[in-house]
């Protein structure tokens, strides 16, 4: 893969090189780069069985690669350095007999923080929340939603230098997405790594600075968002009093029409020239906009149209299930 973000002038929370994963002679990883800045809000974007759990729990140390080399927090070998990290998996659980508080407790106290002040931090952490009025019930007396907050911040109690979530928005309606997401820019803007995967654009797009994008088990881009986006040139969409006439001829070879719109890519010498004649051929410029591509543009461009389309129909089953 070819290396597209810029050097940093932050220490990598994550560097990985080269990972490969097989299972059963299948190929589930396939040669995956990823280096994370300490600080960063990191995402990993692609369909469901486009690799990205069995990326980040090579990361973190569950699975060990086949192939390849990672460095989490300075530390070569991720169980080392497992107290500093807090991990939220796709595949959600808590006992049900357990009390909220102490579930938070009890998800602390295995990353090494004693039971005595994760009941305390449990409950600053629900009061903070909005879930003060449940620290003391059980889990399988909270509604879904209830329960997997408590889960996130079972998560963050023991306070992590590294968070990594997997498909965290993935049953939450769209209050406690909003919540989580500002959850996340926080513990980002605090200097807390974030990493979390999704199959959702439109999270990678408003949360992330970087993202990986995933298919097939490869990363064909990781980089900034803005980066993946430049890759596709910016839309013209330009409206005239008459939509035809001799000026026409100036408008470059991929314009399309969509009603009283004409359509084309920002010609590589920039609007300017193009405007010029526009004004020159007596146009009647009624309106002019250039629109930037979006992540999903990009995410078709990189990663092609089968992985586009795998991507929509996971965010689909997701909001199905």
């Amino acid at each position: 893969m070819l290396a597209e973000t810029p050097p940093s002038d932050r220490p990598l929370a994550i560097e990985a090189r080269g990972l490969i994963k097989r299972f059963e002679g299948t190929t589930a990883v396939n040669g995956v780069d990823i280096s994370v800045p300490e600080g960063a809000l990191y995402g990993i974007l692609g369909p469901n069985g486009a690799g990205k759990t069995t990326t980040l729990r090579m990361l973190l140390g569950i699975i060990d690669p086949d192939e390849g080399s990672r460095r989490v927090l300075g530390a070569a070998n991720p169980q080392d350095v497992a107290r500093l990290i807090g991990y939220l998996p796709e595949e959600r659980g808590l006992y049900p007999a357990m009390k909220a508080v102490e579930a938070i407790a009890f998800l602390g106290a295995l990353r090494g923080l004693p039971l005595k002040i994760g009941r305390e931090r449990g409950r600053a952490l629900l009061e903070e929340h909005g879930l003060g009025h449940a620290a003391d019930r059980q889990i399988r007396q909270l509604s879904k939603g209830m329960a997997q907050q408590v889960q996130i911040l079972g998560t963050l109690v023991h306070h992590p230098r590294l968070v990594i979530f997997d498909e965290p928005f993935s049953g939450l309606d769209a209050i406690n997405q909003g919540r989580l997401e500002e959850t996340m820019r926080a513990l980002a803007a605090a200097g807390t790594t974030v990493i979390f995967s999704t199959h959702v654009i439109a999270h990678a797009e408003r949360l992330c600075d970087d993202v990986a994008i995933i298919a097939g088990g490869r990363v064909p881009f990781a980089g900034p968002v803005d980066v993946a986006r430049d890759r596709i040139r910016p839309r013209v969409r330009l409206e005239t009093r008459d939509p035809e006439g001799p000026w026409r001829h100036v408008l470059p070879a991929d314009t399309r029409r969509e009603g009283r719109y004409h359509l084309f890519a920002l010609p590589e010498s920039g609007i300017e020239p193009l405007l010029r004649a526009l004004i020159e051929g007596d146009a009647g410029i009624l309106s002019l906009s250039i629109e930037r591509a979006g992540l999903h543009d990009a995410f078709v461009s990189i990663a092609g149209e089968a992985a586009a389309r795998a991507l929509t129909q996971s965010a689909t089953e997701g909001d199905a299930a």
